[in-house]
């Protein structure tokens, strides 16, 4: 081995190639799985011209799955806010029994199939169910309407606010809070202008997130809405009956408003994470 050819001399080299290496596979991967099909979603949904692209996405089923997908967030994410805060909230300033035990119950959407949440949900609200009956007896809708898809939705979006704003609360501490009640703030006088502003982007990336599940939920919406055409399709669940009536640019053109939706909420999602940083 000559002088010019030591393992020093080859070590600058090699620290360079390997990051390259890895930035172009992932650039690689990045255009296979997500970049190529995203651009043949919008080529097939514009195949046959923007007349027939503006006459499908205008069609009135499609109309409302978008109308209902939107309600349905509006929901949810609210009330997933409100639940991940005080979640957060409980378990990171207060010491009881069964502490990990309540975390891992809020985390367990996370870890089940949407499609579980679903048939849980068919059995327990259900005709045959543990509170058909009951819910029969009193004229009390749930499944195959609004309401069953909201608690689906509501069930597996759960915990992402949560996530995002514990490990902020537990890393602040509660010194700023105890202060501001030393000093004669009432507790909601803390949460507006102490606990909330010093949570607030870790609160807004969390109902982001919450927000992007819940448009597109499919598995345990599908169990629970029973699919009726025009009345409990959301998006997702129009865009899978549109492929089996075999409008396949009626399917691409509804998928490619679902792939703009989420377009908006990546960008919002990259916003936020530059403004935490």
């Amino acid at each position: 081995m000559t002088p010019d050819q030591t393992p020093g001399a080859l070590a600058p080299k090699e620290s360079r190639l390997v990051p390259r290496l890895l930035i172009g596979a992932a650039l690689a991967l990045t255009a296979v799985f997500i970049v190529v099909p995203m651009i043949y979603i919008f080529h097939r949904a514009l195949a046959e011209g923007w007349r027939l692209y503006a006459a499908n996405i205008l069609q009135p089923d499609t109309l409302h799955a978008v109308w209902l997908t939107a309600v349905v967030a509006v929901i949810v994410v609210p009330v997933n806010i409100a639940f991940g805060i005080a979640a957060a909230w409980l378990i990171a300033r207060f010491s009881f029994p069964g502490r990990k035990a309540l975390l891992v119950l809020i985390e367990i959407p996370f870890s089940i199939s949407p499609i579980i949440a679903g048939i849980c949900y068919l059995l327990l609200y259900g005709r045959q169910g543990l509170l058909g009956p009951w819910l029969i007896a009193h004229d009390i809708k749930i499944l195959f309407a609004l309401p069953g898809i909201v608690l689906v939705t509501m069930f597996v979006t759960s915990p992402f606010v949560m996530r995002e704003v514990l490990p902020l609360m537990q890393a602040q501490g509660s010194e700023q809070e105890q202060a501001a009640l030393t000093l004669g703030a009432s507790g909601w006088q803390v949460f507006r202008r102490v606990t909330l502003p010093n949570i607030r982007w870790a609160l807004l990336y969390g109902a982001v997130l919450c927000g992007a599940r819940a448009i597109g939920e499919f598995g345990g919406v599908t169990v629970v809405s029973g699919n009726i055409r025009g009345q409990t399709n959301t998006l997702p669940l129009q865009i899978e009956l549109l492929f089996h009536d075999l409008n396949v640019t009626g399917a691409f053109a509804a998928a490619s408003t679902l792939t703009l939706i989420a377009l908006v909420v990546l960008v919002l999602k990259v916003r936020l994470e530059g403004t935490r940083g």
